[in-house]
């Protein structure tokens, strides 16, 4: 691998988790939450997993402000000027240039991993194993590299990438360097945005197409690069700071500079317009853990499928639930087919997993007849 001295990891640990509504609320969203049962929040896990990769030195959090008490009560070992808080929500694209350009400021030959706080890989021995191989690769090119998900299903939440199958040819004519990791990482020719179930089993039938789970992988030269080729806006802002990184007046920079960032994310302002942009197929045991539903998929379950986490509980004529209530509650249920039953103490939801999408909708009901407590 790489050396880790120039292996610097982005945790993005911002968002709100609206579709685990009610577990998962504002002021204690999804990244923070036990929610598989195992005593470590997603964030603690995710954590952990780069530990194997580089230094606690080098490892950074991004979040938003509202989180920073959360994050350094569950990562206690992190540092805390490695915790960048954005003053604002203004999407991916900001967050990632703010943290490259800090770390470029100290280190000009870093190479960066950029993933998301919450999602569950259960291979993780084959994902460090990608992992190296980007790194190596972005290291000697460059190549803004994303890790692709093999695809197990048709799914239609995902966005897809579409990829080469052989990229020798179009590598020599683009000045790419090979090197033995180079077989692994693969042209990039498009970008899909979520399709209908017709054309997601036509793009698993091809072979040629992987899942966009949001990991990736670039130097701090390239992802600037492309900042500057394709989000000059952004480019022009962070530049800006170069004289605040790793000082006292970042926080002052960032709080007076950043709410004015564009709002938009890295697959619209970068991975989208770039042309060396390549991807790592990779079959690591992915869930983003976005939906109730998804988290059913994972977790252990019962003889009936349903997937319970809770020590008191009588169930008769129930399956495919999902069933998760507070420690020290108990519950009798009977009857119930495909449901989700969440109970945080506060707001007990019983809905149908089959109509789980409207959640985010009902959440945002419930707010507005009753107040921010259930935001």
């Amino acid at each position: 691998m790489t050396g880790n001295n120039n292996t610097h990891i982005l945790i993005m640990a911002g968002g709100v988790g609206s579709r685990f509504w009610p577990k998962s609320r504002n002021h204690f969203p999804k990244q923070f939450i036990d929610i598989l049962g195992l005593g470590k929040s997603l964030l603690q896990l995710t954590y952990e997993r780069f530990l194997n990769i580089c230094p606690n030195e080098q490892i950074y959090i991004l979040t938003n402000a509202d989180y920073a008490g959360l994050v350094k009560e569950q990562l206690p070992t992190i540092l805390e000027q490695n915790i960048l808080l954005e003053p604002s929500r203004n999407n991916t694209a900001p967050c990632i240039a703010y943290a490259s350009y800090k770390i470029s400021k100290s280190n000009p030959q870093a190479n960066i991993l950029v993933a998301p706080s919450d999602h569950l890989i259960l291979k993780e021995d084959v994902f460090l194993q990608k992992v190296a191989q980007g790194l190596d690769y972005a290291a000697s090119n460059e190549a803004l590299i994303t890790l692709g998900i093999s695809p197990t299903r048709p799914d239609t939440g995902y966005g897809y990438i579409k990829y080469e199958k052989e990229q020798g040819a179009r590598s020599k004519e683009q000045g790419i360097k090979s090197n033995e990791q180079g077989e692994e990482v693969k042209k990039v020719t498009a970008f899909m945005e979520k399709p209908s179930l017709d054309k997601a089993i036509n793009y698993i039938e091809s072979g040629d197409y992987v899942w966009n789970a949001g990991i990736f992988i670039w130097s701090a030269k390239a992802i600037k690069n492309a900042f500057a080729n394709y989000a000059p806006e952004i480019a022009t802002l962070f530049e800006a700071g170069d004289d605040y990184y790793n000082t006292a007046e970042e926080r002052h920079f960032i709080l007076e500079h950043y709410p004015s960032a564009p709002n938009i994310s890295i697959d619209y302002a970068i991975m989208e317009k770039a042309d060396n942009v390549y991807t790592i197929p990779a079959d690591i045991g992915w869930s983003d853990l976005g939906t109730w539903a998804s988290l059913h998929g994972v977790a252990e379950k019962d003889q009936n499928n349903n997937a319970i986490s809770c020590a008191q509980i009588n169930l008769t004529a129930t399956e495919d639930c999902l069933i998760q209530l507070p420690t020290g509650k108990a519950a009798v249920i009977k009857g119930l087919t495909n449901f989700i039953v969440v109970d945080d103490g506060k707001v007990l939801l019983i809905y149908p997993k089959s109509d789980e999408q409207e959640i985010k909708q009902v959440a945002g009901q419930m707010v507005a007849d009753f107040g921010n407590d259930f935001r």
